[in-house]
């Protein structure tokens, strides 16, 4: 098809015609919506970006006389890093006469492979190093990769979460403050309701009253009008 054609045909399907491969013979173009189609492959894009497994290299210092509680708090910290699926190095620098004893360094070495062996395994063997002795652990299976993922995720949103959460707040103290003032527009409309009520039963009950007396007044001056007609 020639260009000319395909042109005419996207302005009259209001879309865009896209090459999606030049080096194809004859080349292939698409007719698309090119904002959709450029929004879908930053997502596609993003995507990806989550699905890489980005490990770090984390690092942990020991002690060869180290004892037991620190030993447990840096055991620990490493099982954490290989949970969160990064590789460790762990180091222990020798002083003074520890020099002449490696082997201590590496038994300590090996001690800490074994009880974090459920979350990681030896990648590199305990070896010297100058006055260091180092072994490298690295995490142990693709349920502790995509743990460390979840984490990575949760992470990212926790800024998303904490909005979302002010936001509902924000709302629940709007949604209470407009009942409170339907609420006390209620009252005051019943009271002033009441009000009304007992006026209208005052002003009820007195022209009753006033009735009577006014009444009562012709015919105290009829008597009086009478009275001159028997004197006479």
């Amino acid at each position: 098809m020639k260009t000319s054609i395909a042109m005419n045909l996207a302005r009259e399907a209001n879309l865009d015609l896209v090459e999606v491969s030049a080096h194809a013979k004859p080349p292939v173009a698409k007719l698309i919506d090119y904002g959709k189609f450029k929004y879908n492959e930053k997502i596609k894009a993003r995507e990806a970006r989550r699905n890489q497994s980005t490990a770090e290299v984390k690092e942990s210092r020991f002690r060869l006389k180290i004892d037991d509680h620190d030993f447990e708090v840096k055991k620990n910290q490493v099982s954490r890093f290989l949970e969160g699926g990064d590789k460790v190095k762990v180091s222990i620098m020798l002083r003074g006469r520890e020099q002449s004893r490696p082997v201590g360094g590496i038994e300590l070495m090996q001690r800490l492979a074994d009880e974090v062996e459920e979350f990681g395994t030896v990648e590199s063997a305990p070896r010297r190093d100058g006055r260091n002795i180092i072994m490298v652990l690295a995490p142990k299976g693709k349920k502790v990769h995509k743990q460390s993922e979840q984490r990575r995720r949760g992470a990212d949103s926790r800024e998303e979460r904490q909005a979302r959460q002010q936001a509902r707040l924000k709302a629940k103290e709007e949604a209470q403050k407009a009942a409170a003032q339907e609420a006390k527009e209620a009252l005051a409309s019943l009271g002033k309701g009441s009000s009304a009520a007992e006026q209208t039963d005052s002003e009820s009950e007195n022209p009753q009253t006033s009735t009577k007396k006014t009444s009562s007044r012709p015919a105290d001056e009829g008597e009086g009008k009478a009275s001159p007609k028997e004197g006479k």
